[in-house]
């Protein structure tokens, strides 16, 4: 099963033996680089503005939303190499290998929403091109280009983590390059005093934070480990958690106030493929279409590596290889939906929107239970379905679940979003405090659960569990 350059990766959530491990942390920097350069982080960054923040307010929530976010981003990726197994199997041991299934689920749809959202996006940058070449943009054209679109998306993470690995190197620098270009051609046309009046009330800025860090770190922690897992089991944690970490801030920092720059021009920026072109040259609109197309590509291989992973741990046996094809499937319905009746498009955005209410308590109970365990995890009770140390009760562990469900109706309580205000929310003059709440108040229930709650006794270790047991 070891995952080599062409060949398709068959691994799911099984671990990673030592013998398949291989490459450096610094390569999950290019990872998240890769994966976050794209023109949704740009938009990311008008959303801000068209809450009715200044530039300048903009900015300092853009910068403090994303160091709060990716830090967890961070967190959530050094379990990798001491485990060799994907972010939410290691949480079987916070809500046993049952109850982990249900987080299984959520993550699974919060990754197919990210996987449609960007194809969405890609195909409508496809039919703008092609209309620029003459090509009408009639039914069969369009299912022609879904699915070939569909098809070219499936190919990085059916090959797997080897492959995507050294791709996302590659892409992150392209990307780069190609944004600063755009930087350079769109920044001398902004005009920052149009964006730097009164600004917005501190409630309206905590929603900003709230965006930025559900749109970016906290949305990704789920995946941490998903492709941390394969470097050797004595990877230093710093260097694992600092890499992912800085991999996906500087990004989303640098694009996001671009974004937010641009808005000073038109706010229609919000709109990537219509509107974000009028602010470019006319020469630069096809490259700019071709670069969204290409990014939001990459970004999608790794939620869809990332998503398969997820519904194995939601408990459905097929095959990695199958659950990606199988994702692929449904985005593409989606995404033909989408293309044929507007306004789903919108409704996609809201159901993004209320990502943090089972984010924010999910991981505080993630790295509550790590500091707790001082980073030790019994492996093969992880990587069974049938007992082990974590079965807690018919296979689920109340701290974890007790803690989840409380968190989240803290956070529905507190959550601020375009579709839905809850009541805190509404009584705290419309400030989102749904994840600094739901995350504290998770924190605590299963810090004081989890020490009550007998665990079974620790099984025979693997020769991969004690080499992990004495990594620092």
């Amino acid at each position: 099963m070891t995952d080599t350059h062409g060949h398709i990766e068959r691994r799911g959530i099984d671990l990673v033996p030592e013998s398949a491990r291989y490459g450096k942390p610094r390569d999950l920097m290019f990872l998240w680089a890769g994966t976050t350069t794209t023109v949704f982080t740009v938009v990311y960054g008008a959303f801000v503005v068209a809450l009715g923040l200044s530039f300048v307010q903009s900015v300092v929530v853009i910068v403090l939303g994303n160091l709060l976010a990716y830090p967890l981003l961070g967190l959530a990726s050094v379990q990798g190499p001491v485990t060799g197994t994907t972010t939410l199997t290691i949480s079987r041991s916070s809500y046993g290998p049952r109850g982990g299934r249900i987080l299984g689920v959520f993550a699974w749809l919060t990754l197919v929403g990210f996987e449609a959202g960007g194809l969405i996006l890609v195909v409508f940058a496809a039919l703008t091109l092609l209309d620029g070449a003459g090509v009408a943009s009639t039914a069969p054209v369009q299912i022609v280009t879904i699915v070939v679109l569909a098809a070219v998306q499936l190919l990085l993470p059916l090959f797997g983590h080897s492959v995507m690995m050294k791709a996302q190197k590659y892409f992150s620098t392209i990307f780069a390059l190609a944004f600063l270009v755009m930087a350079i051609l769109v920044l001398p046309k902004v005009d920052l005093g149009a964006t730097t009046g009164t600004g917005a009330s501190a409630s309206t800025m905590i929603v900003g934070i709230a965006l930025i860090m559900a749109s970016g770190g906290l949305s990704w922690a789920p995946a941490g480990s998903n492709f941390s897992r394969y470097l050797p089991v004595g990877t230093s944690k710093r260097a694992v958690g600092t890499y992912a970490a800085v991999g996906g801030f500087v990004p989303y920092v640098l694009l996001q106030v671009l974004g937010a720059a641009t808005a000073s021009i038109t706010l229609d920026v919000a709109d990537p493929i219509s509107g974000l072109p009028a602010v470019l040259p006319a020469w630069f609109v096809v490259p700019y279409l071709v670069l969204a197309m290409v990014s939001l590509l990459v970004q999608n291989s790794t939620n869809l590596y990332s998503s398969g992973l997820n519904l194995q741990t939601a408990g459905f046996r097929v095959s990695r290889v199958t659950m990606v094809v199988i994702d692929t499937v449904i985005c593409a319905i989606i995404t033909y939906i989408a293309v044929v009746g507007q306004s789903f498009y919108d409704l996609l955005n809201a159901f993004l929107s209320l990502l943090v209410i089972w984010l924010a308590p999910w991981v505080a109970i993630y790295v509550t239970d790590w500091l707790m365990r001082r980073g030790r995890y019994d492996l093969p009770s992880l990587a069974s379905e049938t007992g082990g140390r974590y079965w807690g009760r018919g296979g689920y562990r109340t701290s974890g679940l007790v803690a989840q469900a409380v968190g989240m109706v803290v956070a529905a309580l507190w959550v601020n979003t375009t579709t839905y205000v809850g009541p805190l929310a509404t009584l705290t003059g419309g400030a989102d405090l749904s994840i600094p709440a739901s995350i504290a108040v998770a924190a605590l229930i299963y810090g004081l659960l989890a020490r009550r709650e007998r665990e079974q006794p620790t099984t025979d270790p693997s020769p991969l569990q004690t080499e992990g047991a004495h990594t620092r």
